[in-house]
């Protein structure tokens, strides 16, 4: 049996994120991209009198991505983390971040975005002496709500 053509998995190492419009450079990893709804139980009654519970959607959750950089010079990424975790303006940082899943030709073929996200966590590098490891940061990112495409 052969597989229909056109329809591979996408590669996981071909992505790109996007700040409000602004790429973000250096990026070396997403984590904890996830959509969840609660459920709502609703208790009823039968006919003939037999209780019974049904599940209904609920609202949507907001969440949380983290993501691992390299600590580099570009300022963008660092000017938006301290708005939230320095300034306190929540409200002047939420941002859209645009998360997007490329083909091997470098095209965008699926898009994930974050809406009304900021920086609820930053984690800087670790160092060591004698290490010759790059330097990274994480940032977490928690968002209101998520629209995959």
């Amino acid at each position: 049996m052969t597989t229909p053509a056109g329809n591979d998995s996408l590669a996981t190492h071909r992505f790109g994120v996007q700040l409000g419009g602004v790429t973000v450079e250096s990026v070396q990893e997403i984590s904890g991209l996830v959509v969840d709804q609660s459920a709502v139980d609703v208790p009823g009654v039968t006919e003939t009198g037999q209780p019974f519970i049904k599940k209904q959607p609920g609202g949507f959750k907001g969440g949380e991505v983290t993501i691992t950089r390299g600590f580099d010079k570009s300022p963008d990424l660092s000017n938006w983390i301290n708005q939230t975790l320095n300034q306190g303006a929540v409200d002047a940082a939420r941002q859209h971040i645009t998360i997007n899943f490329m083909d091997t030709q470098g095209n965008t073929v699926r898009t994930v975005n974050l809406m009304n996200a900021w920086a609820s966590k930053w984690e800087g590098p670790s160092l060591k002496a004698g290490d010759t490891g790059a330097a990274t940061e994480r940032v977490t990112i928690t968002f209101e709500e998520i629209q995959v495409s």
